[in-house]
């Protein structure tokens, strides 16, 4: 049995009573929430060695690494030295994007590396694999994609973004709609040129069930990817998105009649101001599932910089609701991510969420602030340094200029907290 039907049965199985702990909440909590759709529990069945996570209403707002080959970049080593820093700096999830080399080879080399819940995108296999074997993407099968999809899932892949919500509808509000950046999603984009060319309907759609049964055998998470996402601040909250979105929520219900976990993919790009209704609308159409959100980005012109435009949007939209962040990188539309790239939106995401769990009332989050102010208040740099969420760059920063006395550099003799101190007699603080 999936472990949304033993939700339903009342059971609590070892994973869900796993993240009940880390989480520190009731293991009966996260069966409820699991058996609404509230909550999901990435875990293929064929996984025993996974360090779960909970994604959902009423627990700390999940953030996932992307990794991954492209054509013009990337090797096995490159991608499981960007899984070892996901792991170093506490990222949730991972997921393998790779479209370069042997595909299969570097999946089943980051899964076996790998101890967190680990995505993919069934598509990009299919794709390429069609361009190799079929001379193009567009003469790919239905049973070429259904057949990746059972071979990631046999190999262990806890989730998969999988684009069902991309129909000849949304082909006709496309043409209809005119947007300034059309499709900005790869596999929305392989799917949107398949179905031109062979005039038929989105097998992920018409053969939803298919889906469902492979998703039900192993126990892997749909993540109903959001293929007509706005890749521009003109296109956000468009019909183009709506009519997805309405599509994706029919899906929730179905996936949750099969026993299968589910969650839905949101936006790319939207204004801050867009930001709180996009999470409102998904939760109600979606009766409360899981919302996955890139970013969103939240201004077009930050290349370079979109890790830092992408926390502003998560953060604001965990706040309001949203589960799980996708984090991004300071080479968004520009390039492939290196080691580097992947640790600086880590963090930017992981601020993103924390911030939002503050807000939220997540159990334990506040007091995480609370620690960091009495070491500050103490001047205990060593504290300081280890609570921060990157030690090694706390370390580095602080002790980049000598200073007089206890204080930082910054202001040195003339630190308010050490004057007041002195002035006022006040004590070391206390948590």
């Amino acid at each position: 049995m999936t472990q949304l039907e033993l939700a339903r049965k009342g059971t609590i199985s070892p994973w869900v009573r796993c993240v009940a702990e880390k989480e520190g909440l009731e293991a009966d909590f996260i069966r409820q929430g699991l058996a609404e759709g509230t909550i999901v529990v990435p875990a293929n069945a064929r996984r025993a060695d996974l360090d779960p996570c909970g994604i959902g209403q009423g627990l700390r707002t999940k953030v996932n690494t992307n990794i991954g080959t492209s054509a013009d970049y990337g090797t096995a080593e490159t991608e499981l030295e960007k899984l070892r820093i996901a792991v170093e700096y506490k990222k949730d999830a991972v997921m393998d994007l790779s479209t370069g080399g042997d595909i299969v080879a570097i999946r089943r080399a980051v899964i076996s590396a790998c101890s967190l819940p680990l995505g993919t995108v069934p598509i990009y296999q299919a794709a390429i694999e069609a361009t190799e074997t079929r001379g193009a993407i567009v003469n790919m099968t239905a049973d070429d994609l259904f057949g990746v999809i059972e071979q990631q899932a046999e190999d262990g892949v806890d989730f998969m973004t999988v684009h069902c919500g991309v129909t000849q509808r949304s082909v006709a509000q496309l043409s209809r709609q005119r947007r300034l950046t059309n499709v900005v999603s790869r596999g929305g984009a392989f799917l949107l040129g398949w179905m031109i060319h062979q005039q038929r309907e989105n097998p992920l759609y018409e053969q939803f069930d298919r889906l469902l049964e492979i998703a039900r055998r192993y126990d892997v998470t749909l993540s109903l990817g959001d293929g007509m996402r706005p890749g521009s601040l003109a296109d956000a909250t468009d019909s183009c998105q709506m009519e997805e979105l309405l599509t994706l929520a029919g899906l929730v219900e179905r996936a949750w009649e099969a026993d299968v976990q589910v969650m839905v993919e949101g936006p790319g790009h939207v204004p801050l101001d867009q930001i709180v209704a996009n999470v409102q609308l998904e939760k109600r159409l979606c009766r409360g599932a899981p919302f996955y959100v890139l970013g969103p980005i939240v201004t077009d012109v930050a290349a370079g910089y979109d890790h830092i435009s992408a926390a502003i949007g998560g953060a604001i939209a965990a706040a309001a609701g949203a589960d799980f962040l996708c984090y991004v990188t300071p080479s968004e539309h520009l390039s492939l991510p290196d080691a580097e790239d992947v640790k600086e939106g880590i963090i930017g995401a992981r601020i993103a969420a924390h911030a939002a769990d503050i807000v939220k009332g997540v159990k334990g989050a506040i007091d995480w602030d609370r620690r960091m102010s009495v070491a500050r208040k103490n001047l205990d740099w060593e504290e300081q340094i280890r609570l921060s969420l990157n030690p090694d760059k706390s370390r580095r920063v602080h002790s980049r200029f000598a200073t007089q006395g206890t204080a930082c550099s910054m202001c040195g003799p003339y630190c308010a907290m050490a004057l007041v101190e002195e002035y006022l007699g006040i004590p070391v603080a206390r948590c």
